[in-house]
């Protein structure tokens, strides 16, 4: 679906909250390497390690640990940057556009229950890079939740946004003409 064919049923285009896919790409590869790295060191240290009681058992499983915790990550990062490929939201003054993979879905601020799930921010270095900063939830009257994290540029104004328009009924003017 166009945005124009969007705009004629949400009404005036505000903004659009693009998903930073190729960031959350670089994320899983950099864990996945890390994961087999550390599995290719830790299995010929756990092998050599057998029977040994010196400091190797407690490497082993440093590196073993590593390397499944890092490939279990990085396995998650990858699922998810392919299942929300070119993810965005658009603002318009009556909803939102929620693009997914070359696919639309129109939102009304009515279909909207609010905002769920939202984590102020973690404050540990490198959580932005991470993917674990700032990250809500869209809670919609079927159930459904769409997530939303660090990836998604301005993540907290589209926060904002959807809080403003849902609870508190001042939804957002678009530019240009009105349909």
């Amino acid at each position: 679906m166009r945005r124009t064919e969007a705009a004629r049923e949400l009404g005036g285009f505000v903004r659009e909250h693009r998903t930073d896919g190729s960031r959350r790409l670089r994320l899983a590869g950099a864990l996945l390497v890390t994961g087999v790295v550390g599995l290719a060191f830790g299995v010929p240290v756990t092998i050599a390690s057998v029977g040994t009681t010196d400091g190797a058992p407690e490497l082993a499983g440093l590196l073993l640990g590593v390397g499944l915790v890092g490939l279990g990550l990085g396995i998650w990062r990858l699922t998810q940057a392919l299942r929300a490929r070119e993810q965005c939201f658009d603002v318009h003054e009556r909803g939102l556009t929620h693009r997914v993979a070359g696919t639309a879905t129109l939102i009304p601020w009515r279909d909207i229950e609010g905002i769920g799930s939202a984590s102020a921010g973690d404050g540990r270095p490198l959580a932005e890079a991470r993917g674990t900063g700032f990250g809500f939830a869209i809670e919609l009257r079927d159930a459904r939740k769409i997530r939303v994290d660090t990836f998604t540029e301005d993540a907290r104004e589209l926060a904002a946004t959807i809080h403003r328009a849902v609870s508190l009924g001042e939804f957002p003017q678009g530019r240009g003409r009105r349909p």
